[in-house]
């Protein structure tokens, strides 16, 4: 009879248990429906340029106080959108977003000033991307135009961010309307296996670091106009002054991806000094390994390249040559290439800029503290003027595929 009781109580307890755990497997509790928000996946930071809409405000209604410094666009994902022309029965011409700007001197309050102007409230759970226009970031540190950002918990430390050369807010411009610009900025990051013109993506997370740090950095640089994006060379971020600092064309950072050995594929293109034909050689790996040296107190690196690729296009006029003959010429070709990259990235940064945006200051640190901890308070400045060697070995694993004669 105690034993019936004490299984009784326990199926009871059981019972109890399951009952409390579907109640709060129920769902989330407090929450809105994404259909009364407004979800916004990009913002743009721009130099003060009030748009017509908010100069037509001012003028009907006194402005709240404030000083226009800078001029902060976000754009919001448009769910609304999607019925907007469904009486015409071959789907709808909107743009599934759409964009909203506000100019003044507090993003935290832009933000929320939005509240005055939209029928939803704008968050920033899946913001993807930030631009940053190279005009404001001379004029203000990246400490002080991302402090809202990092302070606030709703946005995602994983967010990319990246410099333009032109208004940032252009970036978020498109032609057509089935992409979303913020996405497609975000997808062309994955074609880093193709090409070295695509930077490592840098996050908040990884630029706060940077700037915990006081390191110099680079951003991808952005260009957009006419409702087209494209990546071209990057931003240079001074680690003292979290400023930018300059940018680097295409070809100098061909060279600087080349001394860092970050790139995941990409091609080289050079031209037989001989016949001046087009030689193509595809990567397939690349890795550089720094060495730090200290002889009587003075610094100096060397940095060792290596890639392994293929042959993937020659233009030959006449009288082929055999493969080896057609490989050793290749090497020559695509290895004077190379360094010629890496010596117009590397006076770039170290003499016009003096910034190491490659990690030679990282690997001092590691092979020598003690002499890193005298230098690192000044390390850019030290950097412009420490030699630095380099060597390069390309192989080629093969030819591609070619047809029989």
């Amino acid at each position: 009879m105690m034993l019936n009781q004490c299984n009784k109580r326990g199926r009871l307890l059981l019972v109890s248990i399951s009952f409390l755990v579907l109640i709060f497997q129920t769902g989330c509790w407090s929450t809105d429906e994404i259909e009364d928000l407004g979800l916004f996946v990009g913002m743009a930071l721009d130099v003060a340029n009030q748009t017509e809409i908010e100069k037509k405000m001012d003028r009907l209604v006194s402005s709240y106080r404030k000083k226009d410094l800078i001029t902060f666009t976000l754009q919001i994902i448009d769910k609304q959108s999607e019925g907007k022309d469904a009486n015409s029965g071959g789907g709808t011409t909107a743009k599934p977003y759409i964009n909203v700007s506000e100019t003044g001197d507090s993003l935290f309050e832009m933000v929320r000033e939005y509240s005055a102007r939209m029928e939803r409230p704008v968050i920033g759970h899946h913001l993807k991307l930030i631009v940053i226009n190279e005009k404001l970031s001379r004029l203000y540190s990246m400490n002080n135009l991302l402090n809202f950002v990092l302070r606030d918990n709703d946005l995602r430390p994983n967010c990319l961010i990246v410099m333009s050369s032109g208004l940032a807010r252009k970036v978020f411009d498109t032609k057509g309307n089935s992409v979303i610009p913020a996405f497609r900025v975000i997808n062309m990051v994955e074609n880093r296996y193709r090409t070295l013109k695509i930077l490592p993506p840098m996050s908040i997370i990884k630029v706060e670091g940077k700037m915990n740090a006081k390191s110099s950095y680079l951003l991808q640089n952005v260009v957009a106009t006419d409702g087209e994006v494209k990546f071209s060379g990057a931003s240079v971020i001074k680690g003292k002054t979290q400023k930018f600092r300059g940018r680097l064309s295409e070809d100098e950072l061909l060279g600087v991806m080349w001394l860092s050995g970050k790139g995941k594929g990409g091609l080289v293109k050079s031209y037989d000094e001989k016949t001046k034909q087009v030689i193509a050689y595809e990567i397939k790996t690349m890795k550089s390994k720094m060495k730090s040296q200290i002889k009587n107190g003075k610094i100096s690196f060397h940095v060792h390249i290596e890639s392994e690729g293929r042959l993937i296009e020659e233009w030959v006029v006449a009288n082929e040559p055999t493969d080896n003959e057609l490989n050793s010429k290749a090497l020559q070709s695509t290895e004077k290439e190379v360094r010629r990259l890496v010596n117009i990235g590397l006076r770039k940064i170290q003499k016009d800029y003096k910034t190491d945006v490659v990690g030679f200051g990282k690997r001092l640190s590691i092979e020598h503290p003690k002499q890193w901890q005298k230098v690192k308070d000044d390390w850019d400045d030290e950097f412009s003027r420490i030699p630095i060697t380099y060597s390069i070995k390309l192989t080629i694993t093969d030819t591609g595929a070619k047809q029989e004669h």
